[in-house]
């Protein structure tokens, strides 16, 4: 499991942070879906916080081992392909710390 991005929990419940791979490093956010009318649709957008361009979305899943609560993932651009993983805690005892952890292909 590789940490591909390092995010902070805002207040409105978005996530900003950088996401960082061997040949990208970009600002993103991780906003809210308001306008998800169906259950497939995403329950967050991935921006480019530096030109608003949307790399992926986030869905709201719950860990069948544990029950606990994280989002899925899944980012797409020309530079890196898609790239699948999950928002998780962060090291450390700050819960407002986030982490992308990749989920490389089986």
């Amino acid at each position: 499991m590789a940490t591909i991005a390092n995010l902070t929990q805002k207040q409105d419940g978005s996530l900003e942070g950088t996401l960082a791979t061997l040949n990208v490093t970009a600002q993103i956010a991780l906003i809210q879906n308001t306008r998800k009318t169906k259950e497939n649709e995403p329950d967050y957008r991935i921006i480019s916080r530096k030109n608003g361009f949307e790399l992926g979305a986030g869905w709201n899943r719950f860990s069948q081992n544990t029950g606990a609560e994280y989002i899925s993932v899944s980012l797409s651009a020309p530079e890196f392909g898609t790239i699948y993983g999950n928002v998780a805690p962060a090291p450390g005892d700050d819960p407002l710390k986030k982490v992308i952890i990749w989920n490389p292909p089986s």
